[in-house]
């Protein structure tokens, strides 16, 4: 998914509608929004596909529809061809009101010509979806299955107006059969649902256009949270003091790796390490030291059996980063009693997360410190729900886990999201090559630097997911996505967190 010219905030589709009203409340008429939603949109067309000379237009009966009809105004005041299909039978005109119906009368006025959509083949280059809106409460149906599946199957490009239609804009999730977009330009407000879960595999190449609203009216409606980006990283990383030194900068505990585990404690340490922590201990298995040493010669490397042997290293610590390949067992279940009895700020993930959902392991430390960092297996077993439950609405899952868990949760995967239970912010970078082993060792170290470094819990977790991120989305950029590694972020993450 590409990314253009976003701005940082997020919000529902209801909201949307309430900045649609505060505008047209402050003095622009709604048929002018819609106006420049068609204009803004074919501009962005023409710029992606110069060369295209035929339109094909499917319009709904809603202002997603009303959209289509000034998008096939404009293409055919500039001579392009336009097949312009409308779902909803021979009385479709009959169905329009508001802005819709205006938009309709300016199209027939232009002489612009429409057919009943019947299953006919598209005689356009480019496919424009003005279907289905962000009203959308059910699954799509109608008309609307088999024309959607018959875009799909076409080998067009599709260029989707304000969002793929079929697709909820609150959830990200697909409601019935959903339009595959390879360009979404979305208006007035982000819709959340385009940036996380399903959303990204469905939208392509997002952009966004205001419509030129007023910042006031922003400042009139609440939104739903916050997209984090560059400007973030910039902002909360300044650049160092010039007498800064190794105790200055932080010390990461990483505790993990279990018999035959090791690597995943090992990869946490080297990412504390590459995000700026001045000192890192790894507190794990005596079989793992001699790796750890080889791979990590910065790293103080500690055998530990028992709880006992961790408590003088917690006591060292500015930061416990424990779960990478903890394992479940015995040992696992000693170090992180260990941690939780500690007042260290820690980074629960992995194993830590597993043990908290089987054993119950909250103790007194609920909410008072620490980091959550499950991917949605992890949060189905911590929600006691299941996997399908979790990617249904990950809005409602990650408010659902801080708000059982206390502190800060991340619930990771396409548009991570991180919320305090005050406010949400979700990371729109990524790419599918981080599906390998290991990705979220790493970023259980990027937060846990963070963290020692002096951010909050929530912002070193929001910007722990958006570096974690962009350093795999710079890696695919160079390499491809298929066959990344973990490791290969280190880099990426040293250069990201300098600012280059």
């Amino acid at each position: 998914m590409t990314l253009s010219n976003l701005p940082t905030t997020l919000y529902t589709a209801e909201q949307t509608r309430a900045l649609d009203s505060a505008a047209i409340a402050g003095g622009v008429p709604g048929f002018k929004l819609m106006q420049r939603a068609g204009h803004g949109a074919f501009d962005r067309l023409r710029q992606r596909w110069p060369k295209v000379k035929k339109l094909t237009i499917l319009c709904g009966s809603g202002n997603n529809g009303g959209d289509g009809f000034v998008v096939a105004v404009l293409a055919r005041q500039q001579g392009l061809q336009v097949q312009l299909l409308c779902l909803g039978g021979e009385d479709f005109a009959d169905k329009l009101q508001g802005e819709a119906l205006q938009a309709w009368q300016w199209m027939h006025d232009e002489g612009v010509a429409w057919q009943s959509y019947a299953g006919q083949g598209f005689s356009g280059e480019l496919v424009v979806d003005a279907m289905l809106g962000t009203g959308l409460t059910g699954n799509v149906r109608g008309q609307y299955p088999s024309a959607i599946e018959q875009l799909n199957s076409s080998p067009l490009p599709v260029i989707a107006l304000d969002i793929p239609s079929g697709l909820c804009s609150d959830t990200g999730m697909p409601l019935g059969q959903t339009v595959s977009a390879d360009m979404t330009v979305t208006f007035i407000g982000v819709k959340r649902g385009l940036l996380t879960g399903r959303g990204p595999e469905f939208t392509g190449e997002l952009l966004f256009d205001s419509l030129r609203v007023e910042e006031s009216v922003y400042e009139t409606v609440s939104m739903a949270g916050f997209i984090t980006g560059a400007e973030d990283c910039k902002s909360l990383l300044p650049a160092r003091s010039r007498s800064a030194h190794k105790g200055s900068c932080g010390h990461v505990l990483v505790v993990g790796g279990d018999n035959g585990m090791g690597g995943a404690a090992i990869m946490a340490a080297q990412a504390a390490g590459r995000t700026g922590a001045g000192l890192v201990t790894v507190a794990t298995r005596a079989e793992h030291v001699p790796a750890l040493l080889t791979r990590y010669p910065e790293a103080m490397a500690k055998a530990v059996r028992s709880g006992a042997d961790l408590e003088p290293l917690i006591a060292r610590a500015d930061v416990i980063v424990i779960g990478p390949g903890l394992g479940q067992g015995a040992w696992g279940e000693q170090m992180l009693m260990q941690a939780l009895q500690s007042a260290k700020p820690l980074v629960l993930d992995a194993d830590a997360l597993n043990l908290l959902s089987a054993k119950k392991l909250f103790g007194s430390r609920r909410g008072s410190g620490w980091i959550i960092t499950p991917h949605p297996g992890e949060a189905a077993r911590l929600l006691e729900t299941s996997v399908t439950d979790i990617q249904r609405d990950r809005f409602d899952s990650i408010n659902r886990l801080q708000s059982k868990f206390g502190g800060v949760a991340l619930l990771k995967g396409p548009g991570s999201l991180s919320c305090d239970g005050d406010v949400l912010h979700l990371c729109p970078a990524g790419n599918p090559g981080m599906a390998s082993g290991g990705m979220g060792d790493v970023l259980s170290g990027v937060i846990g630097a963070l963290l020692a470094q002096g951010l909050s819990g929530i912002d070193a977790t929001r910007l722990g997911a958006w570096l974690h991120a962009s350093a795999a989305d710079r890696s695919a950029e160079e390499n491809g996505a298929r066959g990344m590694q973990a490791t290969d972020l280190l880099a990426q993450l040293r250069l990201l967190v300098n600012g280059m």
